[in-house]
């Protein structure tokens, strides 16, 4: 029967979609499956926001029948129209060692992406539009990733450059125990000095609580980063209704001066200690594995950080780093990772470094023009 390619639609092919990864990570122990009930909800246009940007399609190669790998391809419309580009992105890309499947994959990709006419085709990006499994794992195969970050064999890039594809940007991944900087007086010093404060998120006043996340966004990221604009106020809500379940709000922080807010974080329990004991499935005692294993989490993901342009170099970002490191430890986390940073950040990277931070794993996403 050899190759053949399908796009796919729902029943069969959307089943075979999802459990692929099972059939490539069969016995390795670094693999965490993912919640199958969060992968259909990612597929979901209906309650995936990102997939509502714009055209997507999703795709399949079988050998003899057998699935063999799968990528999402899509454009993000709003994002081309704010850069004055013309980008296609793919996501979710898995293969078996199969380097045939893999160029058929990625070129019905951008045959897909060409016919919308796009200029070039950047990922593995996030299917949500968020920070969740960016990238391919480049260096750091050695132990399971973090909550939301990716994991694939080691030949992934290779197939990414034999098809033609080259770095478009790295993302670190640092390893730190979670101990305060080495001068907390400092930090405590240039809070009087600049007259700010850090607070814990507060969740009963959680509608100002993300409305001043929002605000400190729409200040803080960088107009030159080339695949990131603002999030809407939907996209916010919606980032925050998800990450509020995973979230332990005494690990969330907002920088206020006075009540102008100057900066966040959101730090995570490394909720995917948990996840590796439940083979992808809640029900029917998934839970039960889940709340067992939730209480032996001891490491956390210092997942984003922004501080607004004026406030930067001001210690802020310090007084962050010092109250998450002083809570985390407090609450018996041993060891956390700050993820992902982008190469190009130096201000953020200098930030994590001098707070003890080794870098330990990178992700590459890459680029081709169509």
């Amino acid at each position: 029967m050899g190759l053949g390619l399908v796009k796919v639609t729902t029943g069969r092919s959307l089943k075979d979609f999802l459990l692929l990864p099972w059939r490539i990570y069969r016995g390795d122990p670094n693999w965490v499956p993912p919640l199958l009930m969060e992968m259909r909800r990612i597929l979901d246009p209906e309650r995936n926001g990102y997939l509502r940007k714009g055209p997507h399609a999703a795709f399949l190669v079988y050998r003899d029948g057998q699935p063999v790998g799968r990528v999402l391809a899509g454009i993000d419309e709003r994002t081309n129209a704010a850069k004055g580009i013309r980008d296609g992105w793919f996501s979710l890309f898995e293969v078996l060692p199969d380097r045939e499947a893999a160029d058929l994959l990625l070129r019905a990709a951008a045959d897909y992406l060409t016919g919308m006419g796009m200029a070039r085709m950047r990922g593995p990006v996030s299917p949500t539009g968020g920070d969740d499994y960016r990238g391919v794992l480049v260096e750091g195969f050695d132990r399971p990733p973090v909550l939301m970050n990716p994991y694939n064999p080691p030949y992934y890039s290779e197939f990414m450059e034999r098809a033609g594809f080259s770095k478009f940007i790295d993302l670190y991944a640092y390893y730190f125990p979670p101990r305060p900087p080495k001068n907390p007086r400092a930090v405590e010093y240039a809070a009087r000095r600049f007259g700010f404060r850090i607070d814990s998120l507060d969740l009963r006043r959680f509608h100002r609580e993300v409305k001043d996340i929002k605000t400190i966004l729409e200040r803080a990221l960088p107009a030159e980063w080339p695949d990131m604009i603002p999030p809407s106020e939907e996209e916010v809500w919606e980032m925050a209704k998800s990450l509020k379940t995973h979230a332990d709000p005494e690990l969330v922080f907002i920088a206020r001066a006075g009540e102008e807010p100057i900066g966040f974080n959101v730090t995570l329990p490394d909720l995917n200690q948990a996840l590796i004991h439940l083979d992808g499935r809640f029900f029917p005692f998934g839970w039960l594995k889940f709340l067992y294993w939730k209480r032996r989490i001891d490491g956390i993901r210092f997942f984003v950080l922004f501080v607004v342009p004026e406030w930067r170099h001001k210690g802020v970002s310090a007084a962050i780093f010092h109250r998450t490191f002083l809570t985390a430890t407090k609450k018996g986390y041993r060891w956390g990772e700050g993820s992902t940073i982008g190469e190009t950040n130096l201000p953020m990277r200098r930030d994590v470094e001098r707070a003890g931070g080794i870098h330990y794993k990178t992700y590459r996403i890459y680029q081709r023009p169509l």
